[in-house]
């Protein structure tokens, strides 16, 4: 059974490749905008994408804003938890109000 560490890493690792090809963003690119050395910037990402290293919660924060969602997307262990924080992170606020307006409705 693999640790938690490892599922969590995982995690990371997919949804920052589905996200960064969703915003069509090269790894280079990505990193660079998220404040990464230009010359190390596509291997770094790469370690990232594929599980090898995780990044600091800070820089992760950083992808995030760059990518303009939620650091929660990331993290997430439920999968359709963390589509709803991606559909969530693309409203514009008015929206988002509603959105928790309705939510609170449902319970």
């Amino acid at each position: 059974m693999p640790s938690l560490l490892l599922q969590k890493s995982s995690t990371f690792a997919r949804r920052l490749r589905e996200v960064r090809l969703r915003s069509e963003l090269p790894q280079d690119k990505l990193g660079v905008l998220a404040g990464l050395e230009e010359s190390s910037a596509s291997a770094r990402m790469s370690r990232y994408e594929n599980g090898i290293h995780e990044p600091s919660h800070k820089f992760v924060e950083s992808i995030a804003k760059v990518l303009g969602i939620s650091t929660a997307y990331f993290y997430c262990g439920d999968d359709r938890l963390a589509a709803i924080i991606l559909a969530y992170s693309e409203l514009p606020e008015h929206k988002r109000q509603a959105l928790r307006q309705y939510a609170t409705e449902l319970q």
